[in-house]
């Protein structure tokens, strides 16, 4: 596999996992339990792997500047930043949420996962953006 499609794959792991959160959102929201459990299993999974995929390709490229200027890089670099700094939160918040999700301590799941829910969804979709912005535009 060609390293500079890593960028691609990683775009399109974080869409899935947004649409993934999303649908376990709904899901529980029907009180679908076991949907919801697999759906929000496999949003996990997929945002492992995306993981795995940025640390490789940062490994071996480094990073990665905006050559843009005026207006639009204040509003990359502003989507960046917010971005950075909320997906160093999403692993422990995640791990966190679905070991209580799995223990069977749904109070204590539900009271994390009212943070873990949007901040995951923002980090999954604003990696979109940032893909997008850096390598599409």
């Amino acid at each position: 596999m060609d390293i500079h499609t890593l960028p691609a794959v990683n775009a399109t792991l974080n869409g899935t996992a947004a649409v993934l959160l999303v649908t376990g959102y709904t899901l529980i929201r029907r009180k679908q339990i076991q949907a919801h459990k697999r759906v929000m299993l496999t949003a996990f999974a997929v945002s492992v792997a995306f993981l795995i995929c940025y640390v490789i390709y940062h490994a071996q490229v480094g990073s990665v500047h905006y050559p843009k200027t005026g207006p639009i890089r204040v509003v990359y670099y502003t989507i960046l930043i917010t971005h950075t700094s909320l997906a160093l939160t999403v692993p422990v918040l995640a791990v966190i949420t679905l070991r209580r999700g799995l223990k069977g301590d749904y109070q204590r799941h539900r009271q994390i996962a009212r943070w873990t829910f949007p901040i995951w969804l923002y980090v999954s979709v604003t990696g979109v953006v940032v893909y997008l912005m850096l390598y599409q535009l």
